[in-house]
């Protein structure tokens, strides 16, 4: 298993500390999330079913019909490789390690890139956008070029947009259904609903049914659907939280200056550090119980916002 952020228990394990004395700030979720209402009872005493609402909120949230639910995005990344025989894959890097992890798992050349130039020899090519950890993003135009010269060659573009709600005009969203293109969608981060593993798969109608027949029935859970609907049809909560996330990143951003860790890259939802001394002064924060995510291939830091005032406050106090 890859190493991730959140594994608050194993470092409280570790380090002798409460877990309600931490301020985790290692995964790059909303720090407070969604409010979600009362479930009903019902949702737990019946299977999943495709008339349930979900998927017309969803088609009004992406701006297409072309979707199929998943547990988490996650689930998409395992599943997608074993839907092409094998063949060349490049990942741009850094950024999330499940992709490259799930392609080699399932017998392809996984190549990693720094920056994708058209005419490269591979077959599908696999970014995220914003990414994850570095904060990049790359403009609808740039990526649909992507597309088209692979698209020509019978390749595959997928574009992991889990950190996009806070930045909806960069996606690709609204091109879903072009053979070829396949977007994940996440409510995990900007919602703050990691628990509930909600995700989307936006892609042609041929793949998704494909990935469909593969994840099998009731891959979402019912109470999942209940509070993913609701969810996405809130407009009004998802429009204060873009300007609020982007109002707290900006401070966030602040805050790491001071200390002589001005970020190199971020979203809404994190701040990225790069720095000879990432891994001492993440041993040196979780020593005094703050999370950090860690990432030794480039000796960077990704800072997640603070929940609270106290949180603010510790972080400012026990920085370096």
């Amino acid at each position: 298993m890859l190493e991730h952020g959140g594994k608050l228990a194993a470092a409280a394990r570790e380090h002798g500390i409460p877990l309600d004395k931490w301020v985790d700030l290692s995964t790059g979720i909303h720090p407070i999330g969604y409010p979600v209402p009362p479930i009903p009872p019902e949702c737990w005493l019946r299977l999943p079913e495709d008339e349930d609402g979900l998927l017309p909120a969803a088609a009004n949230y992406y701006g297409t019909t072309h979707l199929l639910p998943c547990a988490g995005s996650q689930a998409a990344i395992q599943a997608l490789p074993w839907l092409r025989p094998s063949c060349r894959v490049g990942i741009l890097s850094p950024t999330y390690a499940e992709h490259a992890h799930a392609w080699r798992q399932a017998g392809h050349a996984v190549e990693i890139i720094l920056n994708y130039e058209p005419g490269m020899v591979l077959d599908v090519l696999v970014l995220a956008n914003p990414n994850n950890p570095t904060g990049r993003l790359i403009a609808a135009p740039a990526l649909l070029e992507w597309h088209a010269e692979l698209a020509a060659r019978g390749g595959w573009l997928i574009v992991d947009e889990a950190f996009m709600d806070a930045t909806p005009e960069y996606s690709l969203a609204a091109h879903a259904g072009l053979p070829n293109l396949i977007i994940l969608r996440s409510l995990g981060k900007f919602f703050g609903l990691a628990g509930i593993r909600a995700g989307f798969v936006l892609a042609w109608d041929a793949l998704l049914k494909n990935l469909h027949e593969k994840l099998g029935p009731w891959s979402v859970a019912n109470p999942t659907r209940w509070v993913t609907q609701r969810a996405l049809a809130n407009l009004e909560w998802q429009a204060e939280q873009r300007l609020w996330l982007k109002g707290q990143s900006h401070q966030l951003a602040e805050l790491l200056t001071r200390h002589g860790l001005k970020p190199d890259g971020g979203t809404a939802l994190f701040q990225w550090v790069q720095t000879s001394e990432a891994a001492e002064i993440h041993s040196q924060l979780a020593r005094l119980g703050i999370l950090t995510r860690l990432f030794t291939e480039t000796s960077s830091l990704r800072f997640g916002l603070p929940a609270d005032e106290r949180a603010w406050a510790k972080l400012d106090y026990l920085l370096p």
